[in-house]
């Protein structure tokens, strides 16, 4: 039995943090149904940018044959990384492609051999054996396995490692989470694969130096949490923690708070205070790429929503076309009307269904006019609804009414506006119906492009 409260880690048990909403989960469409393989494609896409920070670099050309696994493209600076082939076939094209935002980047374009059998290349690392590894190894190795924030953000998981001389990883947090609606790939990847899940986090956990991990799984998915500790043994410093059911309990300051009772001050990262926090999935490819030398060319995603004929929950290659994804579950409803990258909450609408799955498709949904119709939008009537939602202690109302007004570096100085992590709970819980999370959207971005132009 794992030593649940260990020495200066008194999980806050029934406890959780302040404010967040309470949405309906929606995860019965597909919490109990297995995951299966999507088929081989014609072709595929695959962004150079698909990634937080500085774009892959190709390293190939039109007219070469690439293997499945093998490397296409490799990091342009620290906060960058690698991009593999998802298939065996012939580099089509190296140009402009659809982004699922709408906007063109640049991708590789592959077309993929209809008579390989799509065996993937083992990547060699540095070392036969992580265990041998230093972490200076490890880093070079993840950087190059290509392996991101699998939760939706897609930062680099190396960078995450680089922990600076002066501070101490004590305990390593895996994000079993998934709070948003309708998402339950995480859910069936502790189902069906928890040994791997449990290896991945020792695996991190020796590397950098955690004294234990904790596995925060909220407390809607009872199957994750039983196969999870079906497989923990004695000698692992791993613990399982049930979470009460919130949102956005996937948020790291929000983990945190619940799991260790402790807050992450405003501008800091969850290493200033001894913690490094991963998804589920990313912990899941790191045991994949350490045990088996599969770098990242797949991953979970869930198909859900009222407008899919056949919701699933499938292992896709990266690259492939949704509509491609959407086809193979029978295609959309007719009285779909809107389809969104992600969950609900924090999800973003797709702009073409040609764009491709990328490394941080966690979940592809359609609604029909039922969820997506705007309700009429009201003056704020100060109910402070929005106040009482953000996890974060900000004032959504004001935000909204100076993103209005376009007082956009008033949001920044006053109302600590870059401070949001556009959970969406403030418009989920606003009775006026604001959008109040695109207002801020809206002024984040701004912000940020003043910033690079005076750059």
């Amino acid at each position: 039995m794992s030593n649940f409260f260990s020495l200066g880690r008194l999980f806050s048990l029934g406890n959780s943090f302040s404010h967040g909403v309470h949405p309906r989960h929606h995860k019965e469409q597909t919490e109990n149904l297995p995951i299966q393989r999507v088929p081989f494609v014609s072709r595929y896409i695959m962004p150079l940018g698909q990634h937080i920070g500085v774009p892959a670099e190709p390293i190939v050309k039109v007219g070469d044959v690439v293997q499945r696994g093998e490397l296409i493209a490799r990091p342009k600076g620290f906060i960058s990384t690698a991009l593999h082939s998802p298939v065996t076939g012939k580099i089509s094209d190296i140009g402009m492609h659809r982004y699922v935002d709408g906007s063109f980047k640049m991708a590789i374009e592959i077309a993929a051999d209809p008579y390989a059998t799509q065996q993937f290349i083992k990547i060699q690392t540095n070392s036969t054996n992580v265990r041998d590894m230093d972490i200076a190894e490890f880093i070079d190795a993840v950087q190059m396995s290509g392996i991101v924030g699998m939760g939706g953000a897609a930062f680099p998981s190396h960078v995450k490692y680089a922990i600076p001389d002066e501070q101490q990883i004590t305990d390593l947090l895996v994000n079993g989470a998934e709070c948003e609606p309708y998402l339950t790939n995480d859910h069936r990847l502790m189902v069906e694969r928890p040994e791997a899940v449990l290896r991945g986090s020792e695996i991190l956990r020796r590397q950098l130096g955690a004294d234990r991990v904790a596995i925060g799984v909220e407390k809607n998915k009872p199957e994750s949490i039983t196969q999870l500790k079906k497989y923990l043994t004695t000698d692992m410093a791993i613990d399982i923690v049930p979470l009460e059911v919130k949102y956005p309990q996937g948020a790291e300051k929000m983990l945190i708070k619940s799991i260790y009772n402790k807050e992450l001050p405003a501008g800091k990262l969850p290493r200033d205070i001894g913690i490094a926090v991963n998804n589920v999935g990313t912990i899941v490819a790191l045991a994949d790429y350490f045990d088996h030398g599969m770098p990242l060319i797949e991953r979970i995603v869930t198909l859900a929503g009222p407008g899919v004929h056949e919701p699933a929950n499938l292992i896709v290659p990266i690259g492939t076309p949704i509509r491609d994804v959407l086809d193979f579950a029978g295609g959309l409803k007719e009285q779909t009307r809107e389809v969104i990258s992600g969950g609900p909450m924090m999800g973003t609408p797709i702009a073409d269904l040609d764009a491709p799955i990328l490394k941080g498709t966690s979940g592809i949904l359609a609604f029909t006019e039922n969820e997506t119709s705007r309700p009429r939008e009201y003056p704020c009537i100060r109910c402070a609804r929005c106040l009482e939602a953000c996890p974060y202690f900000l004032n959504p109302s004001r935000l909204a009414l100076l993103g209005k007004a376009r007082l956009f570096t008033e949001m920044q100085d006053k109302y600590h506006v870059m401070d949001c992590v556009e959970c969406g709970a403030c418009t989920y819980a606003c009775p006026s119906n604001i959008p109040i999370v695109q207002h801020i959207r809206t002024a984040k971005d701004n912000l940020r492009n003043r910033k690079a132009e005076s750059h």
